[in-house]
């Protein structure tokens, strides 16, 4: 059956509703339009208006309800007669009253959906009608369920295009195409019913030990903010409620990325200062792009959870900032403070903390629901601070036009997901954020007469170790490998022979001899090694969703969430691998397919040639063919340094004065500095202006410089602009990353680049606890990496500027 919402509204009323079957399509008449006497039903009324008579007609039970948001995945059947809602979903209905589904059409080995008994789009896009239609037709207030959808990286759902995780996404350091991605991602996910998506997640990463920092956009404020604004540009447009078009949940509010030891979800020790200087300022860049929700973190900050802390989502986000949509739970956190957390001794307790602190929606069903309903009973809860939350969830829903198109259009998925144009998206982001890291002697690009290449290594031909976590079951062909993408790039001149060699973990299976003699065969070898967040149906899970480490297992997983570790070196026999093809004196090309920073401190030495493609996506494979025969010349630059060693960590570019002085064993600075990045051309930096013009209350300081391309190719050059307070009231950072520009510049060609700093940009949270840029002298930075400055000048400041 489709439903077209533009034909028709689907309401149960207490009146006699007259129907009309036609071509298989049922159409509603409403006698004297009565249900516009209702007013939250009347589309022509201010929303406000609406949310306060809904409101009104509904019972604690209902309100309690409102907030609560289950696991989507278990309300739906899928049989031999097509989709409909399943009998967990009708009695969570009537028992809970429920407001929300997550993860209706996620399909991983955690849910246990498979390209067999998970949905296609377009059934997806069924499940989703009939879902609105059980809930519109079988509730006393027919309320639309909110169906909030996992889309960090594209859409997690069977059929829906897969981008590189976010760290490559950042790696293009290309806020435009960041935005397009996302828009391609929020038509996916708004054609199937999904309104809300999961992301961005804009944790500031600097402890790769950690084991989703594959999911962030890496260890710089700045860089994540602007990224953080383009992703919820892109998923949610100029106004809420646009077709295509879903709101976005920003991840994981706060400091979530810098737990103790690296442990996932555990505490973390930041000061104020540290927090509002870096860790909040992504969060208020996306807040004030108009971001509709926002999740806490499991982690507690200074020894107060997250998920029950007033001054960070009440006095920061909504009275600071002006944030007016609505905050979840991540799965379970609510429960954690009367469990891992232990502020709370009943879970009625629980509930009753994270309410008043101004967390809206448990994510689970669990954390609120009956815990609420005592906590109500006991006194624990007025009746105010629950309305105050459920209007949220309210308005939200009637923004986004829930109460007015329910439904979505069977006959327009096809249109919009999966479709060439989305894969040809992926490719470009994949493209833009491969990172050069090294080319010794110009071995690259590769030259395509090349008549025999031998493919190496556990991630050359592997499906899910190319896409990351957060991703569903791909079809047959769907993803092309580095393989697939050799192939494509060579003619039927060139012999092409592939040896996996060894896995990313497991050594009992490894085949490294042979690897090596086909590489004595060779004229080049490309070995593509790393690690994987490829998810199996032999792992276990706990109950967020986190897969249970197990260091016996044979699995290649060796990141995603809850895969932390102790060392960053390449796990199983892949050293070996790399090292053994090293002696045999052929021209060797390392491709690093990975989630965090790894040791690659042996390549860096004797490997000729690193190309580092993060998780790239779907189109992954042909992306780094293109970039190492020269079809793409590469641009992309480091989100986050890769180090040395665990014991330099944290070696983030960005800390605190004074400088890091050396270790008795090695350097203190990384192998590879954030911002850093080859080309297959060379740019020079000339012509430095700057400007300033100071006004009363502000500045501005334009920084205008020419770049031009030196070599044969036509490229990217990605300037940036660092800055240093030189002397500071409070203890500043040794540089800090303020402004960056990627711009095309033709072979032999020059451009000039262009940025504004303002009072902003170069403040301070100062000793009395307020913001103010300070007078005196501020160094500019210009150049091509945090460690590869090419111009320097002065801003020198009269006046304080509060």
């Amino acid at each position: 059956m489709v439903y077209k919402p533009t034909t028709y509204c689907f309401y149960k009323f207490r009146m006699k509703l007259s129907s009309i079957f036609f071509s298989g399509m049922i159409f509603f008449t409403i006698p004297n339009l009565q249900a516009q006497q209702i007013p939250y039903k009347n589309s022509k009324i201010p929303v406000e208006k609406r949310v306060q008579d809904l409101l009104g007609r509904m019972t604690k039970d209902e309100k309690v309800g409102q907030l609560s948001k289950l696991l989507g995945w278990e309300m739906y059947d899928k049989g031999t007669h097509g989709v409909s809602v399943s009998a967990k979903l009708k009695k969570a209905v009537k028992d809970q009253h429920i407001g929300l589904l997550w993860a209706t059409f996620r399909a991983d080995p955690w849910t246990q959906k498979t390209l067999s008994n998970g949905l296609s789009p377009v059934e997806a896009a069924r499940a989703t009608n009939a879902i609105q239609r059980y809930m519109l037709d079988s509730t006393r207030l027919g309320i639309p369920l909110l169906l909030s959808e996992e889309a960090p990286h594209g859409h997690m759902a069977i059929g829906a295009t897969v981008f590189p995780t976010a760290i490559g996404q950042a790696s293009t350091w290309n806020p435009n195409l960041i935005q397009q991605m996302a828009a391609t991602i929020a038509k996916e996910t708004y054609a199937v019913g999904g309104k809300n998506g999961y992301g961005p997640v804009l944790d500031l990463a600097r402890d790769p030990r950690w084991s989703r920092t594959e999911e962030t956009y890496g260890e710089d404020a700045y860089l994540i903010g602007q990224m953080g604004k383009a992703m919820i540009k892109g998923f949610q447009g100029d106004m809420l409620g646009q077709e295509d078009k879903i709101i976005g949940t920003l991840k994981h509010f706060v400091a979530y990325a810098v737990p103790e030891g690296g442990h996932n979800g555990e505490a973390v020790s930041i000061g104020e200062r540290a927090l509002r200087q870096h860790f909040l300022y992504p969060f208020e860049q996306a807040v004030k792009s108009g971001a509709g929700s926002v999740m806490t973190a499991y982690n507690s900050i200074d020894g107060i959870p997250c998920s029950s802390n007033p001054w960070l989502l009440k006095d920061i986000l909504r009275q600071e900032w002006g944030f007016n949509g609505f905050v979840v739970s991540d799965l379970l956190s609510i429960s954690g403070l009367n469990g891992g957390h232990a502020t709370a001794s009943t879970g009625a307790e629980a509930a009753s903390q994270s309410l008043h602190a101004g967390l809206d929606v448990d994510l689970s069903g669990t954390g609120y629901g009956t815990n609420l309903q005592q906590a109500i009973k006991d006194g624990l809860v007025e009746g105010s601070v629950l309305d105050t939350a459920v209007a949220r969830v309210l308005r939200m829903k009637f923004n986004l036009g829930l109460f007015d198109r329910p439904f979505v259009d069977e006959k327009l998925v096809g249109k919009k997901v999966g479709t060439e144009a989305n894969r040809a998206i992926a490719r470009k982001v994949a493209q833009e954020s491969i990172v050069l890291l090294k080319n010794e002697g110009n071995l690259l690009p590769l030259k395509k007469t090349i008549k025999r290449i031998a493919v190496v290594g556990p991630n050359a031909d592997n499906v899910y170790n190319q896409l990351g976590d957060y991703t569903a079951p791909q079809a047959d062909g769907k993803v092309k490998t580095v393989l697939d993408g050799i192939r494509a790039a060579m003619g039927k001149g060139t012999q092409i022979d592939y040896v996996k060699g060894c896995a990313i973990r497991d050594t009992s299976n490894s085949h490294i001899q042979e690897a090596v003699a086909a590489a004595k065969l060779s004229d080049v070898v490309v070995v593509v090694l790393g690690g994987s967040s490829a998810r199996d149906f032999k792992t276990s899970y706990q109950a967020t969703g986190a897969a249970n480490v197990d260091i016996n297992a044979v699995s290649d997983m060796e990141s995603g969430e809850g895969f932390d570790r102790v060392s960053l070196d390449m796990m199983g026999d892949q050293l070996r691998l790399i090292q053994e093809l090293g002696k045999i004196g052929k021209p060797i090309v390392l491709v690093t397919i990975m989630g965090r920073p790894l040791n690659l401190n042996w390549a860096a030495v004797h490997v000729p040639a690193i190309v580092n493609a993060w998780y790239p996506g779907q189109e992954g494979g042909l992306a780094i063919a293109d970039v190492l025969f020269g079809d793409y010349n590469p641009a992309g630059r480091l989100p986050v340094s890769i180090p040395r060693s665990v014991g330099q960590l944290p070696v983030h570019y960005n800390h605190n004065k004074p400088k890091h002085h050396d270790y008795v064993e090695m350097t203190a600075k990384p192998l590879y500095a954030f911002g850093y990045g080859l080309s297959y051309s060379k740019f020079d930096y000339s012509n430095l202006l700057v400007d300033l013009k100071e006004e009363e209350n502000d500045f501005v300081c334009t920084v205008s410089f020419d770049v031009e391309n030196k070599g044969k190719f036509n490229g990217d050059e990605v300037s940036q602009l660092y800055v240093i307070d030189e002397v500071s009231s409070v203890v500043t950072a040794v540089k800090q990353l303020k402004r960056f520009e990627r711009k095309t510049i033709g072979a032999g060609k020059r451009e000039q680049i262009s940025f504004q700093l303002t009072k902003e940009d170069l403040k301070l949270w100062a000793v009395d606890n307020r913001w103010k840029t300070e007078k005196g002298k501020f160094k500019l930075l210009i150049g091509s990496a945090s460690d590869d400055v090419r111009l320097e000048g002065v801003l020198e400041l009269k006046k304080d500027y509060l």
